[in-house]
């Protein structure tokens, strides 16, 4: 304990903070207290009830804001305030409550997790070793007549079978006692404790037969049965840790894909190795083959692979060179580069994505939730229920009264249904991530299993989110640079599409700085306003008349224009290309019945050529965000499930208002924060995979409802009435639990 003290309190140097921690992004004035969101693997826990303790414990500490716990993942997050406490006190609470607490990206986190699997193996291993010598010890005792065996040899053989169980109570069964004392002094109740009873109540039982066999208990020993039943829980308990441990490793992968230290150029000109945590915006790094990116930046000289398929779900490795911008978390695989810190620590989208994964891991479904309610109530049912079972049987046989209580202590315990929904969750959540898609909500996947309409933005989401200018025109007097210069000082103030290109196109031309605009103001879905010498406008054809003069003979491509409040300067004509697989996306949406939509902010004709090319038939154009809106609430209220799928900035009303909402990782921050789910690749096709995938998930998740319900309304009254016995029980228990986990796992296959 005291070790652990000394390591708490090396978290509480602020700078350390950043390794498990960020700012607390807080919704009022009363959150920015100075408070930061933690995330943490809890050890020891094994079922909702554990969790509920242990948010409780949190909750306690004075200066803990909020406190959530997953009992599936064993991850927790905890908002606190550094002007009220410091780690090491709340996570010092965590081990006085009788668990561990290890910070999510701590470097021994993977190294805890090795040391657990093969504790849990070895507990298993004697397990089973032990289980088949008492087997053999217990085979005479079946199938010998009356008086065929000596009471000597069945006292050496109840002898032999008790020195044989004794490893596997002090050893293979120490978890479910140590949880259960915890909870005995805690006084609390969780699914460990009726186990750990039952498994006490047998030994106890047993070995009073075993040395007074002309007692009121001496008829039969149990030994068999408790060592097969404890086989059994701990081969369930054995394989959903490695289940447990694929998905926690997949995370972890990613979280801890940033190097400790970094080679930072001195103002000599010469590198020094620093730690990862002291590289400042602007700072120039090296970074060489098979190191990872720690921050974004910029290259400055070389040229290599990169490996960006945690990020982006993108297989093949990207070039990159002289210009090109890197992202934290993705892997240097062939040359040495110099790169320009662009972005470092929270700023960076390796950690916007780390953010994400992390929130939906710590998640409860709806579904979860109901479970987790009942768990603790069912627990204190199956206590009750067992004692008067007990209770029942003692006038016929005391010792098969002992046993039918050991039966309904066992078979009754929970774990498949505290499994059945989170599971499948974060398998199929697991299985999106590996293909770029990152899930915000875990609720919405259920959301997304029930969608039967799809609407489609069109600029930056069926089409290229890159445009080029193809075309200009401008007023007599006014040149193509100087008018390009005017329009790049307006867009650099919008993260509009269209705004980015004509911006993009001013970097590489030579027309010369930007001019200086005062006074910016965007109008959503209309254009932007400014001062230079005089108010200059940068928008569509409607927002600028009646000064705009569109270009002859383009009504299916995008227009920007430049005006001024008396005359027209330049209009631009900007061409986009359609995705790759937006038309085999809308064929896959329509195979699942979903109807496709287009709404677009650009003309009519313009909209009605995209949705012509990928084949869609409803499509609309000249759509304000709350023409959007309209539409979208009029198919809601005819009882349409609505996904909506955008990427601009006047995406934003109309994500928030769809039943589920998607938007492309390079979306602008409005978007993604409406979003359920971000679209971390280029591809579009993932969308009908994703809801291929929910749909299936609910399915699944039903399945495992189905079969904890079935499985406990058959086995309870069995147990009840004598029929089912311990070591039965015990397999019913771990079978239940490790066929709700395989089931789950089926969501882990590619899409």
């Amino acid at each position: 304990m005291d070790s652990d003290h000394t390591n708490f309190a090396l978290l509480d140097d602020r700078q350390e903070w950043l390794r498990f921690s960020q700012p607390h992004k807080a919704n009022s004035s009363q959150d920015n207290d100075d408070c930061w969101d933690s995330h943490l693997v809890i050890q020891g826990m094994h079922c909702a009830a554990c969790a509920f303790t242990v948010e409780e414990v949190l909750l306690a500490v004075p200066g803990i804001r909020s406190a959530e716990v997953n009992a599936a993942t064993h991850r927790a997050k905890v908002v606190w305030s550094a002007n009220s406490v410091r780690p090491s006190e709340w996570m010092d609470a965590i081990v006085r409550a009788g668990y561990g607490a290890l910070p999510a990206a701590d470097s021994s986190l993977r190294l805890a997790r090795i040391e657990e699997g093969r504790r849990a193996l070895w507990r298993w291993l004697v397990a089973g070793f032990c289980m088949m010598q008492v087997m053999m010890y217990a085979f005479p005792a079946y199938v010998a007549g009356e008086g065929d065996i000596t009471p000597d040899m069945v006292f050496l053989l109840r002898w032999a079978s008790w020195v044989l169980t004794l490893p596997v109570m002090l050893f293979s069964c120490g978890p479910f006692f140590s949880n259960a004392m915890r909870d005995i002094r805690a006084q609390r109740v969780s699914m460990d404790l009726p186990v750990a009873l039952g498994m006490v109540i047998t030994f106890l039982l047993s070995s009073i037969a075993t040395f007074e066999p002309e007692g009121v208990f001496g008829a039969e020993v149990y030994y068999d049965s408790l060592t097969m039943f404890v086989f059994f829980l701990l081969t369930g308990r054995w394989l959903e840790l490695r289940v447990r441990d694929r998905t926690a490793g997949a995370l972890e992968a990613l979280m801890n894909r940033l190097p400790d230290s970094v080679a930072r150029q001195l103002p000599s000109g010469e590198f020094e190795r620093v730690a990862v945590r002291r590289v400042m915006v602007g700072d120039v790094i090296r970074v060489a083959p098979s190191e990872s990116f720690p921050v974004d930046g910029v290259i400055l000289q070389g040229q290599t692979l990169a490996d960006e398929a945690l990020l982006t779900g993108e297989s093949r490795p990207q070039a990159r060179g002289v210009g090109d911008m890197v992202v934290a978390g993705s892997h240097n695989l062939s040359g040495i580069v110099t790169v320009r810190v662009v972005q470092v620590g929270e700023g960076t989208q390796f950690s916007q994505i780390v953010s994400l994964m992390e929130n939906a891991s710590l998640q409860k479904p709806r579904l979860a939730q109901l479970a987790d309610r009942i768990a603790k109530p069912f627990l204190i049912g199956v206590l009750l229920l067992a004692a008067l079972s007990a209770v029942y049987w003692w006038p016929t046989n005391p010792g098969h009264a002992l046993m039918v209580a050991v039966a309904v202590l066992v078979v009754t315990c929970p774990c498949a249904l505290s499994l059945a929904t989170p599971a499948a969750m974060l398998a199929a959540a697991g299985n999106l991530a590996r293909n770029g898609v990152l899930v915000r909500h875990l609720q919405a996947l259920e959301s997304l299993a029930e969608i039967d309409t799809v609407i489609f933005d069109k600029t930056g989401t069926l089409t290229q989110d890159g445009q080029r200018i193809t075309q200009v025109m401008t007023a007599a007097g006014v040149t193509p640079a100087y008018a390009l210069s005017l329009a790049a000082a307006l867009a650099k103030h919008s993260l509009h599409p269209l705004s980015r290109a004509l911006v993009k196109a001013h970097e590489v031309s030579d027309s010369g700085a930007s001019l200086d605009i005062q006074d910016v103001n965007e109008i959503i879905g209309q254009g932007i306003e400014g001062r230079a010498d005089v108010v200059v406008r940068l928008g569509s054809a409607s927002f600028c008349n009646p000064q705009a003069k569109p270009i002859p003979d383009a009504a299916k491509v995008c227009q920007v224009h430049l005006c001024t409040p008396t005359e027209w300067l330049a209009s631009w004509q900007l061409s986009e290309d359609v995705r790759a697989d937006a038309a085999q996306t809308v064929q896959a949406l329509k195979s699942l019945n979903v109807d496709v939509w287009l709404l677009s902010g650009d003309l009519p004709a313009s909209a009605q050529h995209v949705a012509l090319e990928v084949g869609i038939s409803q499509a609309f154009g000249a759509c304000t965000p709350q023409d959007k809106l309209s539409r979208m609430k009029a198919a809601q209220s005819q009882g349409a499930r609505v996904a909506m799928v955008g990427d601009g900035l006047n995406d934003g009303p109309v994500l928030a208002g769809a039943h589920v909402s998607m938007a492309f990782g390079n979306a602008v921050p409005l978007a993604q924060s409406k979003s359920d789910f971000v679209l971390m690749g280029g591809s579009l096709l993932v969308v009908a995979q994703s809801i291929k995938l929910a749909r299936q998930t609910l399915r699944v998740v039903k399945q495992n409802l189905v079969w904890a319900a079935a499985y406990n309304a058959l086995c309870v009254p069995l147990a009840v009435v004598g029929l089912l016995p311990a070591w039965l029980a015990g397999l019913g228990m771990a079978l239940s639990s490790l066929w709700v986990v395989l089931n789950s796992l089926r969501l882990t296959k590619g899409f």
